[in-house]
């Protein structure tokens, strides 16, 4: 009998080019993007994995490194999405074989579900969606994750759009105290088509600004996210 293939849902699989934002900023990468969210967040950058307006390919690991291959020379790759996390044995199968070539593993998610395959994940951001996500944080859950990873693997980020979020950006720093919290400028408008540069560096300006007046704000890094610096909001890049 023949087994029976393990598939992915991919929607894009890009680079190489670069990490734009958080501890890896300025990481030069490859990205593979599933399809598929249990959030669906207010300002998401990347509804198209989640609204049906794209159908995810299913493709199995070796496919997946089949086209990473195509793109050229590479020792680390970004899984993102939507949220990756959902995947079980399918995305087991695809860290286990990058791993196995000595590829660096970074992984984006919001902390929403547990897979023991992250502990074979050499970087683990962690974005739990702040208030103007219109998301709910399920803090037990982001508990166990934590507590089965290594510190050293795991990145706390946030996406900060006004005052609620930068509050509850505090309540992540003193729930899970990590050496360094990553706080991000938000891009408001992810769709909009043409320059956002003044608009997002504006916000960054203001966000650095703030953190500065606040003496509670300590080991925090305010940061761009740089591609919308660079490339406004195209994809792939």
């Amino acid at each position: 009998m023949t087994k029976r293939q393990l598939k992915l849902p991919i929607l894009e699989i890009f680079g190489p080019t670069f990490q734009g934002e958080g501890r890896a900023i300025g990481q030069k990468t490859m990205f593979v993007r599933t399809g598929g969210c249990d959030y669906h967040c207010a300002w998401c950058d990347s509804a198209f994995t989640w609204d049906g307006s794209e159908k995810a390919k299913p493709m199995t690991a070796d496919e997946v490194i089949e086209q990473l291959d195509r793109l050229g020379d590479y020792d680390y790759v970004t899984l993102s999405g939507g949220n990756p996390c959902l995947l079980g044995a399918n995305m087991a199968d695809l860290v286990a074989k990058l791993k196995a070539r000595g590829v660096t593993l970074a992984i984006e998610t919001q902390g929403s579900r547990w897979q023991t395959w992250l502990k074979d994940i050499d970087q683990v951001t962690l974005s739990p969606k702040p208030p103007s996500s219109q998301m709910t944080v399920n803090f037990e859950t982001l508990d166990f994750i934590v507590s089965q990873l290594d510190k050293n693997q795991i990145t706390f980020k946030i996406p900060v759009f006004d005052d609620a979020d930068l509050a509850f950006a505090k309540i992540i720093q003193r729930r899970y105290q990590p050496d360094v919290l990553y706080l991000s400028a938000g891009n408001p408008e992810p769709h909009v088509s043409g320059n956002i540069v003044e608009h997002q560096l504006d916000r960054l300006r203001h966000l650095w600004e703030t953190v500065a007046a606040d003496p509670e704000w300590k080991s925090v890094r305010v940061l761009p996210q740089l591609h919308t610096l660079l490339y406004d909001n195209q994809r792939g890049v």
